[in-house]
């Protein structure tokens, strides 16, 4: 079976350096044909180190061969309006009501214990992966590379949610891996019966050992792991 790893959409300091093999642990009788990394630049002027610490993490994947191709994204910077929140357990917000040392009043002098605070804050998104993640995944499943002919099997490395329509197509052609990367939980709507379309999909969440079990060595084709990791 020819398998193709559609994204891998994990934090820049992951250092996935072993992962074509990784993405093998749950696919029997497979090779990987074609990894694509999509990500975005870290600006230079905002963030100088991350930005080097970034272009020495991508340099290292491509000396090393460890994905075929990188394909960018990038990061747009804005104002956001909304109410104060938290997070719960599962990453959802919960909006933040008066309460010791902060009370809220009205002009009449009483409590308004449901008061909601509006804060501005500034937002820097990563915009381009996702879409990027599902062209290629079509891609692949539909058509392959040029010279090439379609995968048999594809492992998405997200857990965004924006995936759902692209996944879901792809189950129809192929059987689909989906990994999730983070420590939330796995997208409801990257969810769907393991029998769905052609059948044979599966799911897996990475932990601790996952990633530590391919750490990329301290010099990769020349590129030396900067001092702060």
């Amino acid at each position: 079976m020819r398998a193709g790893c559609a994204g891998l959409a994990v934090a820049r300091r992951a250092q996935i350096g072993d992962f074509p093999n990784q993405c093998l642990f749950r696919v029997d009788s497979a090779t990987i044909e074609r990894v694509v990394y999509c990500t975005a630049r870290i600006s230079q002027a905002e963030n100088p180190q991350g930005s080097q610490e970034q272009d020495v993490y991508l340099r290292a994947l491509q000396r090393g061969q460890i994905v075929e191709h990188i394909e960018f994204g990038h990061y747009v910077n804005r104002t956001a309006i909304g109410p104060l929140a938290t997070s719960n357990r599962r990453g959802r917000p919960v909006l933040t009501t008066p309460d010791w040392p902060l009370k809220i009043k009205n002009g009449a002098d009483q409590p308004e214990p449901d008061a909601k605070f509006i804060v501005s804050v500034a937002r820097r998104e990563e915009k381009g992966s996702d879409v990027n993640v599902a062209s290629h995944l079509l891609w692949d499943v539909l058509r392959g590379e040029p010279g090439a002919s379609p995968i048999e099997a594809a492992l998405v490395i997200s857990n965004d949610s924006d995936l759902k329509l692209p996944i879901a197509q792809a189950r129809g052609l192929v059987p689909v891996g989906l990994v999730n990367p983070s420590r939330n939980y796995t997208a409801g709507a990257l969810s769907a019966p393991p029998t769905v379309g052609v059948g044979n999909h599966w799911w897996y969440q990475m932990n601790a050992a996952d990633f530590k079990s391919c750490q990329m060595a301290p010099s990769v084709g020349g590129v030396t792991k900067p001092p702060p990791w």
